[in-house]
């Protein structure tokens, strides 16, 4: 199983799309499993999963690790997925609630931290103006990364992300600017 696994075709993002899909891979990532217990989980019938399984499959997102008897066990293919895609009607309605979900968690972390929001909604939609600005300008290297197959570990990806930011962060100084505002350090 890889670690990282850059996604940058819309086609795999419309498979991702899917909340059962989805509810699979995050079952996935605490541990392989089997149709029947991925059904259980969910409660749903095991025909429904197996289908889904299948779609997941074709996309390179889940592989079949082993057979016992009629049971196959299914994995992820990689640990962490970084969805990427440029913007494309087909996928951008997942896409911008991706994001709006993305932008919330963030205040909620500074939350937690104890730092104080002056306007909690005007700092969600400037995280996710932010975010969304950051996908897009850094679309253009992330497919290249993506297409040359470089095989990224955890942290690979995470010092990738913070360049890709500081390569724009010029360009978003006045935004940066509006976040210290709106935070009390």
């Amino acid at each position: 199983m890889r670690e990282v696994l850059i996604i940058t075709e819309p086609e795999k993002v419309k498979v991702l799309s899917d909340e059962t899909r989805f509810k699979i891979l995050q079952l996935l990532r605490q541990r392989p499993m089997t149709i029947w217990e991925l059904s259980m989980e969910l409660g749903k019938d095991r025909t429904t999963i197996y289908r889904h399984i299948k779609m997941l499959e074709s996309a390179g997102l889940v592989e079949e690790l082993e057979a016992h008897g009629n049971e196959r066990v299914y994995a992820r293919t990689a640990r962490l997925f970084l969805i990427k895609v440029a913007a494309d009607e087909s996928v951008e309605e997942f896409r911008q609630a991706y994001l709006q979900v993305e932008a919330k968690k963030l205040v909620q972390i500074l939350e937690k931290a104890g730092l104080k929001i002056k306007d909690k909604n005007a700092l969600e939609k400037l995280a996710k103006e932010v975010l969304n600005e950051i996908e897009l300008k850094s679309q253009p290297i992330i497919k290249k990364i993506s297409q040359a197959d470089i095989e990224l570990t955890e942290i690979e990806l995470f010092h990738l992300l913070n360049m890709l930011v500081f390569l724009q962060s010029c360009e978003l100084c006045e935004k940066a600017k509006e976040a210290k505002r709106l935070l009390e350090f």
